[in-house]
């Protein structure tokens, strides 16, 4: 056994990642197996075999591990390390079989065998976990000896743990079975000889090429392009922030399909000979390189780690894998989110490299011409300077295109006018020539117009944002927006990269303004049928995320940046005070609606005073709702849209009529007024029983549904009674559950607490106390999935919370066995942060816990303050992801606010306990 590095379809030289023999010591190994199989009984001897095999076998991985550790991207180092070790394996493993388990000293003609690798393994690439794919070719039909060798070798390398995909075929059924299927045909691509008869190899090399890797094989084209698109489909796209290193976009499976079309079209065995036929550039031929090379690096790392074949980065594993390359945090960022970073610009260069080779097929008439062209052959008249090639717009005359620096912004109007999209070479040529958008083009009037043409006037931002990302276009004509292109954000909030995120925000902006989504968002569809200053809206979306990354506050950064960037956009001044403004407070809306109690006048006044005018206000409402929805597809839901709605209406109203309108005693008359429509059947002793038992924040802090809810709990309530009321309240997707019962000290944790521990999300908790003695509390609810519970669900929800308050079930006790960190999420950082802010309400201190989010962490935070004898009015609960904000309205027992320092240290003491005993517990 004297093999070398295998040939590979890969542009590599032969090197490993260490020595070879450290890897295999062939005649050690050799040596052994003559000895042991000497030595033992026929029926031991394989065995025997395996145990030599599996030492050596372990010895080389750990060497290939070393050598892979101190050198973490040498990916072709590394997976031809362990192809090298896999062919040692395999020819050993023919040779026991062979030689000590059916010695056959005089084979017939038709008792020869050779192995042949197949798929990665014969391409000569392999993942510490790959599979390895065999191909037993025999001359005709298998004899007994055949299929007692294979059967043999089969069991040796199962024995070794290696995942082994095999089939034993003739030169005939490969061809035949080529011809059938073209997943056989694409493993016969890359079929390599391992051991075995070589006659055999070479007759199957020869048929292959004269019988079925001939003419022009479009049928295989569009197979292998359906394969993509459903595979796309299924992982994602590639700006997804858990990514498929193998099969998602972008990714290494997409590098496969490419070359394996290239072979199978341009009968190369390399990918560097489709710069010699005209395919790529070598400055692109570099980027297939490069993301090739990285891609399997995180592959390499990502098996290790796992110690299995797993091809997804989740968020725990990411970490790993960062460190294990050696990325480091830096200023503003961690080492994860800058390995993230440069692998989604790897998938996107990867997308890039996709479309040029697409384009050079059509050029040669082996892919079928788009989908379009077939069906819709009246084409758009385009401009001169333009052809259309394919149904896609191409660029007449480079030299004379590139002699206008406009038109390397025209062509992406051009685009948007006629429907058509940009041809690859265009493309190309672009990419190749961001130098020519400098200062000068910047700003021109010229480039600003179509700069914002193509954002205002032709009902499709998207696409011409996108397509001037992925190219490179968008940075250069903004470079501030350079750092944000692939950056991923490490939380579980945030489903896309920023650039991405920042992109899908205007998407959204456009289908409101096309009133697509008049039910969904009533208030911001009618704010922009209004009418708005479009350029200001556009621009503070495009900018609101634009310091992301960095130490400082990305707002108040990203504030100090619009200020330079809209100017030289060509904004009027006052125009760049108000995107100023919007980026300086994007998230004052979403913050106020969704960590403070709206139903407090003092929250609306406070905002009111803030926003200053309608004008301002109904800017900043259209950029909240697109922010939220651009945050992922599943952030926004009726819950966010019920508290943005309820500001913006109330805020509009204070600044309209006065904010002296806002306040409890308006509030509190209005209440009492629908509650007396609503029961109106009621006795009128009755009725004013009712309304004279509460005090005046029950009456401001809840709508007249739970107030008709409450008053029919609280009719003839006995003292010992517990009356629970369970309400889908579908305009907020989310589950009323009242609780009405004589008050006790610390009864809101112990509805925390059972709530809890049936499962239920709590987003919003009210507490109030009657003056007759009686809790009224309000939770509002979501099951796992972020939706109102299903009613059928309700009894056994309504049984769970009754048997937690009649002491049955002790919640500190059995949350212990829930309250657990999933594994995926355990890598996020968030840093626990506690304030106290006695201006946000008049008759309230607000403590707002900002911390990691885990089942039981409400209820631990209330039962400590419940021991501290701290009252709780209220708590509003936001969930970002593994990130929570619960805040809290309170008072002390005297029913004062929280004003001395001493108070609220010793407060904020106990609560970071509570908070710190939980997370051990979790992690666990």
């Amino acid at each position: 056994m004297t093999l070398t590095a295998p040939a590979t379809g890969a542009d590599t030289d032969p090197r490993l990642i260490c020595a070879p023999e450290l890897i295999f010591d062939a005649p050690a190994v050799r040596a052994a197996l003559e000895d042991v199989c000497a030595s033992a009984e026929p029926a031991a001897r394989r065995a025997a075999a395996v145990d030599v095999l599996r030492k050596a076998q372990d010895r080389g991985r750990a060497e290939i591990a070393q050598g892979f550790a101190a050198a973490p991207f040498d990916a072709r180092g590394m997976t031809r390390a362990y192809t090298y070790l896999t062919d040692h394996l395999v020819t050993a493993a023919l040779d026991v079989a062979t030689r000590y388990l059916h010695p056959n000293p005089n084979p017939t003609d038709g008792e020869r065998l050779s192995v042949i690798g197949v798929g990665g393994y014969g391409r000569g690439e392999m993942a510490p976990f790959s599979d390895v794919d065999l191909l037993f070719l025999i001359p005709y039909k298998a004899t007994a000896w055949t299929e007692s060798v294979v059967e043999s070798m089969l069991y040796i390398l199962w024995d070794m743990k290696m995942k082994v995909g095999h089939a034993t075929r003739t030169v005939r059924d490969c061809i035949r079975l080529g011809a059938e299927d073209f997943t056989i045909q694409t493993a016969l691509l890359e079929h390599r000889h391992v051991a075995g008869d070589p006659t055999l190899a070479a007759t199957l090399d020869e048929k292959l090429s004269s019988e079925l890797f001939t003419g022009k094989g479009r049928d295989f084209i569009e197979a292998k392009l359906e394969e993509r698109d459903k595979r796309h489909l299924k992982q994602g796209q590639r700006y997804v922030v858990e990514p498929n290193v193998k099969e998602g976009k972008g990714g290494l499976r997409d590098l496969h399909s490419l070359f394996w079309i290239a072979k199978l079209i341009y009968h190369v065995d390399r990918v560097s000979d489709l710069v010699d036929r005209g395919v790529f550039r070598p400055d692109e031929y570099k980027t297939f390189r490069e993301a090739e090379d990285f891609l399997w690096a995180v592959r390499g790392h990502l098996h290790l780690l796992a110690g299995r074949a797993t091809e997804q980065l989740t968020f725990d594993v990411q970490v790993q894998v960062a460190e294990a390359m050696g990325y480091q945090d830096t200023s503003g960022r961690r080492g994860v989110e800058v390995f993230m970073q440069a692998y989604f610009r790897h998938a996107t260069a990867v997308g890039d490299l996709t479309r040029i080779f697409l384009s050079s097929l059509e050029a040669i008439h082996v892919k079928a011409e788009p989908l379009l062209e077939r069906f819709f052959r009246r084409r758009p008249k385009i401009k001169e300077g333009y052809e259309v090639v394919h149904n896609r717009i191409a660029i007449s005359d480079d030299k004379a295109f590139l002699s206008d620096k406009l038109n390397m912004l025209r062509i992406f109007e051009e685009g948007l006018r006629t429907g058509m999209l940009i041809h690859p070479d265009a493309m190309r040529l672009i990419k190749a020539n961001l130098h020519l958008i400098d200062d000068e083009l910047r700003e021109t009037p010229e480039a600003q117009r179509i700069f914002f043409d193509l954002l205002l006037k032709h009902g499709n931002p998207e696409r011409a944002l996108r397509r001037m990302n992925e190219l490179g276009v968008l940075a250069a004509f903004i470079p501030e927006f350079e750092p944000i292109v692939a950056m991923m954000q490490f939380n579980m909030y945030h489903s896309y990269t920023v650039d991405e995120h920042t992109i899908q925000c205007i998407a959204n902006l456009a289908r409101i303004e096309k009133q697509e989504l008049v039910e969904e968002l009533p208030v911001a569809s009618s704010i922009l049928k209004r009418g708005v200053n479009r350029k200001v809206i556009y621009t503070a979306l495009l900018l609101h995320d634009i310091a992301k990354g960095r130490p400082e506050d990305h707002s108040v950064l990203g504030a100090k940046m619009a200020r330079k960037i809209a100017p030289r956009l060509g904004l009027s001044r006052a125009d760049v005070d108000t995107v100023e403004w919007l980026v300086r407070y994007h998230l004052l809306m979403s913050d106020m609606a969704q960590k403070r109690d709206i139903a407090d006048p003092r929250t609306v006044r406070d905002f009111a005073k803030a926003v200053q005018t309608v004008r301002r206000l109904d800017l900043l409402c259209v950029l909240t709702v697109c922010d939220i929805r651009g945050v992922g597809p599943n952030t926004w839901n009726n819950w966010k849209a019920v508290l943005i709605r309820a500001l913006y209406r109330q805020t509009k109203r204070g600044l309209q009529t006065g904010l002296e309108d806002i306040n409890r005693e308006n509030r509190g008359a209005e209440a009492r007024k629908a509650l007396s429509e609503a029961l109106s059947d009621w006795p009128a002793k009755d009725l004013k029983a009712e309304k004279a038992r509460h005090y005046p924040p029950y009456w401001q802090g809840l709508h007249v549904t739970a107030h008709v809810a409450f008053a029919n709990m609280l009719r003839d309530i006995d003292d010992g009674e517990v009356r629970i009321d369970l309400h889908p309240d579908e305009d907020r997707d989310a589950t009323r559950a009242c609780f009405v019962m004589a008050d006790h000290p610390g009864i809101f944790s112990r509805l925390a607490g059972a709530l809890a521990l049936v499962g239920a999300n709590v987003v919003d908790a009210r507490s109030y106390t009657t003056k007759d003695g009686f809790v009224t509390d309000a939770f509002w609810i979501q099951d796992a999935d972020g939706n109102a519970y299903e009613a059928a669900k309700l009894p056994r929800l309504r049984q769970m919370i009754a048997k937690t308050l009649r002491g049955e079930v002790v919640a500190r006790d059995a949350l212990k066995s829930r309250d657990k960190v999933k594994k995926r999420e355990k890598a996020f950082r968030v840093p626990t942060s506690i304030t106290f802010d006695n201006e946000g309400s008049e008759i309230y201190t607000i403590i707002e816990v900002d911390t990691r989010d885990r089942p039981g962490l409400l209820y631990d935070l209330t039962r400590t303050l419940a021991a501290a004898n701290v009252y709780i009015a209220n708590a509003v609960i936001a969930t970002y992801g593994a990130q929570v904000v619960d805040t809290f309205y309170v008072k002390d027992m005297f029913g004062l606010k929280y004003h001395t320092v001493s108070k609220q240290k010793m407060l904020e003491k106990r609560l970071r306990e509570a908070i710190a005993d939980g997370a051990e517990r979790a992690d666990k």
